[in-house]
């Protein structure tokens, strides 16, 4: 190899050399025990905010068909009166009004949440519900909104919307003899 050759080569390498060691180094990997700058509220304080972000609550927004094409996603409206952790792992208990299709039931409903850092997402996996069915859905709640997947059976498709506080003189709770 010629001596012109080899000095492009070095040049080449000298200056990849100074652009890697220019670069910041990789942030180090996050443990339990390492700080970080963005710290993750407790348990304690996600449950709380989780709890009064999903009571007295609205759930209004549109679902999709999959192969349904036919229009704009369809509206849907979900109240949630109180959102209660319970004792046993990642269940939590919402009382709940359901509107789907022709149904309007008031029904409590035990759902697993799991958390992705700070965001919860509901996870439901062939639940029976009295009086709609049986459902499996995956549903994130962040900043006031919620997205997810649903099932009903053999149909499925994608949901979201905002979350909307009950205003004042709508029921907060209606009473069990209102349950369909």
């Amino acid at each position: 190899m010629r001596f012109h050759n080899w000095i492009i080569i070095l040049g080449c390498l000298a200056s990849l050399s100074s652009r890697l060691s220019a670069r910041e180094p990789p942030p180090p990997s996050v443990s339990p025990e390492t700080p970080v700058d963005r710290q993750l509220p407790g348990r304690e304080e996600l449950y709380t905010k989780f709890s009064q972000s999903l009571s007295g609550v609205k759930l209004v927004g549109r679902f999709t068909v999959l192969g349904k094409d036919d229009g704009p996603p369809d509206a849907e409206e979900y109240t949630i009166y109180s959102a209660t952790k319970m004792p046993q792992g990642d269940y939590w208990l919402l009382h709940t009004r359901i509107k789907y299709a022709d149904k309007d039931v008031t029904v409590p409903i035990p759902l697993e949440v799991k958390w992705a850092g700070d965001t919860p997402v509901i996870t439901l996996t062939k639940l029976p519900i009295p009086g709609l069915g049986t459902f499996s859905s995956r549903v994130v709640f962040y900043n006031n909104k919620y997205a997810g997947t649903w099932t009903h059976g053999e149909v499925g498709g994608h949901l979201f919307g905002t979350l909307e506080k009950i205003h004042d003189g709508e029921p907060k709770m209606l009473s069990p003899s209102t349950h369909r």
